[in-house]
């Protein structure tokens, strides 16, 4: 999964990817420090796996990642061109998600390139430049349906639905916002839309906004309005602690009433926001997660694994996480019927712990 951080310059965009990814993109304080995107690719935490591989004495363990994109700061007119905008667009279209970072917090030693911090602008000047993109898109898209459909009048569908979208776009709104069928929805998917993507809102304080100010509660109304997701935090912040050993960060976090790290929440927006889960599984191997779109059924999991697993698929012999760390092993799970077998049709779920028995 490939996420594209994204907001104006000098909103904290570099300073949350290093925070996140430790990877030490540059961070300064005038626009466009970012030119092309620094790319990170982080471990998703997730406890479970330590207690599983403790459970098989397993001589590796393998998270599943998340790739972080920083993409440029956009500004006003990037549709047209602006600050390199075109370049910076085309980036976003390769991502499957957005993090759009807003600045919630005053400095005077931080220049904002409109002079003042304004959430609400800040936001809609964003999605306006995405909109324009889009537009320009959908019209090229248009010109080519038009000429078809004299040929063909299968095309005429494509018109009405582009039609929708660009009336869509027209009002101000994001094609994410359109309320459509599963075929109209692969029919947006197959257009590459900026506008199509979701959201996630990083709504970026300082120290003492952490838990939340008249800025963030500005973001907090657009996501919910949107069906965004949004997260708060400091980003320096977050960043000075991903400098720390655990212990220092864990004390430190404890201090601030941090419970979970801006990364923990943000992959769980993620999550949340994609519709994934992760399943597991375990041996004296390996110990792995494997991320997979709510609602998959067992042979399609068995194949992120590798192809030949789908195409000689059996079953899946599965046991729930917690009930597999009670029983204390994976035998001794079968021996008291909690290992289940489960068929083709079997959709997985998020704490499933699973051996496929394939026929290659």
């Amino acid at each position: 999964m490939k996420l594209g951080v994204v907001g104006l310059p000098n909103v904290g965009k570099s300073t949350l990817f290093n925070a996140i990814t430790k990877a030490g993109a540059q961070a300064a304080n005038y626009p466009f420090c970012t030119i092309e995107p620094n790319v990170g690719v982080v471990a998703v935490p997730d406890e479970r796996l330590e207690k599983l591989a403790a459970l098989y004495d397993s001589k590796k363990i393998t998270p599943t990642t998340l790739e972080f994109v920083d993409i440029a700061g956009l500004v006003k007119g990037a549709s047209r061109g602006e600050g390199l905008g075109n370049k910076f667009l085309s980036h976003i279209r390769e991502v499957d998600a957005i993090v759009h970072v807003v600045r919630c917090f005053d400095d005077e030693n931080i220049t904002h390139v409109d002079g003042s911090v304004d959430p609400a602008r800040d936001i809609e000047t964003i999605n306006l430049e995405l909109i324009f993109a889009d537009l320009e898109t959908l019209e090229r898209r248009m010109t080519k349906a038009l000429s078809m459909v004299k040929a063909d009048k299968k095309y005429q569908e494509d018109i009405d639905r582009l039609k929708i979208m660009q009336k869509c776009l027209e009002d101000g709104k994001r094609i994410s916002a359109l309320k459509v069928d599963e075929e109209f929805k692969t029919f947006i998917d197959a257009q590459f839309l900026l506008t199509s993507k979701p959201v996630i809102y990083v709504a970026n304080t300082d120290e003492e906004g952490i838990a939340g100010n008249a800025y963030t509660a500005v973001v907090e109304k657009i996501a919910a309005e949107e069906g965004s997701e949004v997260i708060v935090l400091c980003a320096k912040l977050e960043e000075d602690l991903s400098a720390l050993a655990d212990e220092e960060r864990a004390m430190f976090m404890e201090d601030y009433g941090l419970a979970e790290s801006g990364l923990d929440r943000l992959v769980k927006a993620s999550y949340k926001l994609l519709g994934l889960i992760s399943y597991l599984t375990a041996g004296e191997k390996e110990t792995r997660a494997w991320t997979i779109v709510k609602g998959t059924k067992a042979p399609e999991a068995a194949g992120k694994i590798h192809s030949d697993f789908e195409r000689g698929f059996i079953r899946a012999e599965v046991v729930d996480y917690e009930t597999l760390l009670e029983c204390g092993s994976f035998n001794a799970a079968k021996d008291k019927g909690k290992v289940r077998s489960e068929g083709k049709e079997y959709v997985m779920q998020d704490n499933d712990v699973v051996l496929f028995r394939i026929n290659v």
